[in-house]
């Protein structure tokens, strides 16, 4: 499938957190468009992905990682200022797990003891 691009040659963030201006920038870069085109761009797909995640389904980006819901029940707990006991509501959180192949960019790659 589709291989992660080496961004280091094109990019580098001196606040070491990449924001939504900085990816709205790079792809009108990447692909010569106009900074609104891009935006629009950016915000369909990040869009697309929050509708999803809202009703539920999950958003895999192959190569990168996927984004889930995880369901959280009701519990005891405690505040922890003053440690009074509080029932806590469920909730669903979103959660995202790295790809493979991301995951093996950020680590570096690894051979496997005793693999080829």
């Amino acid at each position: 499938m589709g291989h992660l691009p080496d961004t280091t040659q094109w990019y580098s963030s001196s606040l070491g957190v990449v924001t939504r201006a900085e990816i709205i920038a790079i792809v009108a870069s990447k692909l010569r468009l106009p900074e609104a085109r891009a935006e629009k761009l950016v915000s369909g797909i990040f869009d697309a992905m929050t509708v999803a995640i809202q009703r539920g389904e999950g958003v895999e980006i192959r190569g990168f990682g996927s984004f889930t819901v995880r369901k959280y029940g009701a519990y005891k707990g405690r505040n922890p200022r003053t440690g009074q006991a509080l029932n806590v509501l469920p909730k669903r959180l979103p959660f995202f797990k790295t790809g493979k192949e991301l995951r093996n960019r950020i680590m570096g790659t690894r051979k496997i003891l005793g693999g080829p």
